[in-house]
């Protein structure tokens, strides 16, 4: 995808030019039309992480993810041959889904030797080939090597599992993230992997959520419980250390101090009673080195927030991560999803400090959903349609301009001849 600019330094809007300084419009977070440009035109043809290679531990591991943006499931699994392969969930018999349990609509997990169809019985081994037919005899002429699950592109980067509906991907996975993304290579996310999950049906369109963990310029008036005095003054500065852009892709690093460095009053009282809250557990290892964890070389450095294009968000902080996934399940709905992982707890008490970590962050973020409904509906209500952003949005520029730019060029190479 190319390699980025180096660093910048003061103001962030000025070093992309591209990007424009301007109003921008927020329509394609409103109209119906776009959003369905946007399953064919992104959510088709982008790389989409949708496993952890932890959540397939053995041999006969899969699980199904429903992705309504590509209008499609599919099975995940992983191979005797220990390669983890993606299929549609559809027998290629009759169209029956292939992988359910008690509701077809519903994601499942498991292990299994094939995947047996429930309608009629048909066979499929973890390559996804065919291995068995009902009464074959009474088929005509029928070529079994022929009816072999229908395979989605599926490779893995750094334990992240990653699928491409298209058939034939414009790049690689390696090439789709690009140099700012894989500069983490050598950060061990497979030592963390104690998770709590969580997932929320938010009414507003994927983007809107995504804008807000984009900039901090929000915090002293959203967040204003859980910072300090001084930062809620009427003229204080509440700014990020760095943003940068690859490609599709986005950073933003913040400076950091360790919690108990902190004022009493910046915490809950269960923070102080657990040591552990915001910025996760007071004793978690030290960070990990990674040349791309801090690349604005941010002293004291807190949190690096990699935002991969379309829908997921790695927030990396002090020895454990955040995950975040937006998926759209209409023009203004999507489902988001989250967790955090951590180093297994070694004590009861470092359970209860991880479990402390993942709830106060969980509010974090059910502070910002709170705001969408809110954000949707006036957007859809038509009234206005420039909005000013500051130099601390630069990314939230950056988000609506790439979505619009994937359309655009599918719109251009789909448009009919001569037109």
């Amino acid at each position: 995808m190319g390699r980025w600019p180096k660093p910048p330094e003061g103001s962030w809007t000025e070093h992309y030019p591209e990007l424009g300084t301007g109003p921008v419009s927020f329509r394609d977070s409103t109209s119906p039309e776009f959003y369905e440009l946007e399953r064919e035109a992104v959510f088709k043809r982008a790389w989409l992480n949708i496993a952890r290679v932890e959540e397939l531990p053995r041999v006969g591991s899969y699980l199904t993810r429903e992705i309504d943006a590509a209008k499609s499931s599919v099975i995940v699994v992983k191979g005797k041959d220990e390669k983890i392969r993606a299929f549609y969930n559809v027998c290629r018999h009759r169209g029956n889904k292939l992988v359910w349990n008690d509701f077809p609509n519903e994601e499942v997990k498991g292990t299994c030797r094939q995947f047996t169809c429930k309608y009629h019985g048909w066979r499929y081994d973890l390559k996804g080939e065919l291995t068995f037919v009902q009464q074959e005899g009474e088929f005509f002429e029928l070529d079994t090597s022929q009816y072999g699950l229908k395979p989605v592109n599926c490779d893995v980067w750094n334990g992240f599992v990653f699928i491409n509906f298209d058939p034939e991907p414009r790049w690689s996975l390696r090439e789709y993230l690009g140099p700012m993304i894989t500069a983490l290579d050598d950060y061990p996310f497979e030592l963390m992997t104690e998770r709590y999950e969580f997932e929320a049906h938010n009414n507003s369109n994927w983007k809107i959520f995504a804008d807000a963990f984009q900039e901090y310029y929000h915090v002293p008036s959203l967040h204003s419980q859980q910072v300090p005095s001084a930062v809620r003054q009427p003229n204080a500065t509440f700014e990020c250390g760095h943003f940068q852009i690859d490609g599709p892709h986005r950073l933003v690093s913040t400076a950091g101090t360790r919690r108990w460095k902190l004022a009493p009053e910046y915490m809950y009282p269960v923070e102080r009673v657990t040591r552990s809250g915001l910025v996760g557990p007071w004793r978690t290892p030290e960070t990990h080195f990674s040349a791309g964890l801090n690349p604005g070389g941010i002293e004291p450095w807190g949190i690096t927030n990699f935002q991969i294009f379309p829908n997921l968000e790695i927030l990396i902080y002090h020895g454990w991560y955040l995950l975040y996934r937006y998926w759209p399940t209409s023009h203004n709905t999507h489902k988001f999803e989250a967790y955090t992982a951590f180093h297994p707890a070694r004590t009861v008490r470092e359970r209860v400090e991880h479990e402390v970590a993942a709830v106060v962050l969980k509010e974090f973020a059910l502070q910002d959903a709170g705001m969408l409904g809110g954000t949707q509906a006036a957007l859809e209500y038509g009234v206005v349609d420039e909005f000013p952003l500051s130099d601390q949005e630069i990314l939230v520029r950056h988000l609506h301009k790439v979505a619009v730019d994937w359309v655009e060029e599918y719109k251009a190479a789909h448009a009919p001849v001569g037109v």
